[in-house]
C-alpha cells in the first residue's frame, strides 16, 4: 500500500485530531485556518482514504484496575502457517493482550500485556500462554514506569515551513 499524498493542511488536521479527537469540526477548522465546510471535506477524504483509521478514547489502565503492564517476547516451536494462524487466533481472543507484533530476530512475537497484578499475570502466563501448544519459549519484562506514552503517529515534515 502506497503512502497518501498529504499537504501541509492535511498534516495540521492529522496533528490536531491526534492531539484531541473529540474537538468539533468548527474548532478543528479554526485551528487549521480553514472554513468548516473545507475542513470537513478534508477530514472525510482522509477517512475515505484510510489515513484516519478510526477514533477511540484514550483510557487510563490504572483507573480500570490494570496496574501492571508487561512486554512478553514469544518464540514458537512451529513456524508453519497453521501454527501461526492458531497463535494469532488465540492472541486475538485474550483480553490481556493489548498489542501483538511479529518480530525479526530470535523471538517471533512481542506481546504488550495489561493485567491487574502479578497474580493475574502469573495466571495469564501459566494458564493461557505457556499452555498454548506451539509456544516454545517466553521472556517477560515488566513496565516500571512509562517515560513516553503513545501520543500519535509521527507525521512527515513539509519542506519550506
Amino acid at each position: 500500500m502506497s503512502a497518501t499524498e498529504l499537504d501541509r493542511t492535511d498534516l495540521l488536521i492529522l496533528a490536531e485530531l491526534q492531539r484531541s479527537g473529540r474537538q468539533s469540526n468548527a474548532e478543528l477548522a479554526e485551528r487549521v485556518h480553514l472554513s468548516p465546510s473545507a475542513c470537513l471535506r478534508r477530514v472525510q477524504r482522509l477517512e475515505r482514504e484510510a489515513v484516519i483509521a478510526g477514533y477511540r478514547a484514550e483510557v487510563d489502565p490504572e483507573r480500570l484496575g490494570l496496574g501492571l503492564q508487561a512486554f512478553v517476547r514469544v518464540q514458537l516451536s512451529d513456524h508453519g502457517s497453521e501454527a501461526i494462524e492458531a497463535f494469532s487466533r488465540f492472541v486475538n481472543g485474550w483480553d490481556e493482550v493489548i498489542a501483538c507484533h511479529a518480530l525479526t530476530g530470535d523471538m517471533d512475537y512481542l506481546l504488550h500485556i495489561a493485567v491487574r497484578d502479578l497474580d493475574h499475570f502469573s495466571r495469564f502466563l501459566l494458564d493461557r500462554l505457556l499452555n498454548q501448544s506451539g509456544v516454545a519459549d517466553v521472556n517477560s519484562s515488566f513496565v516500571l514506569r512509562t517515560v513516553k506514552a503513545f501520543r500519535g503517529m509521527p507525521l512527515p515534515r513539509q519542506g519550506g515551513g
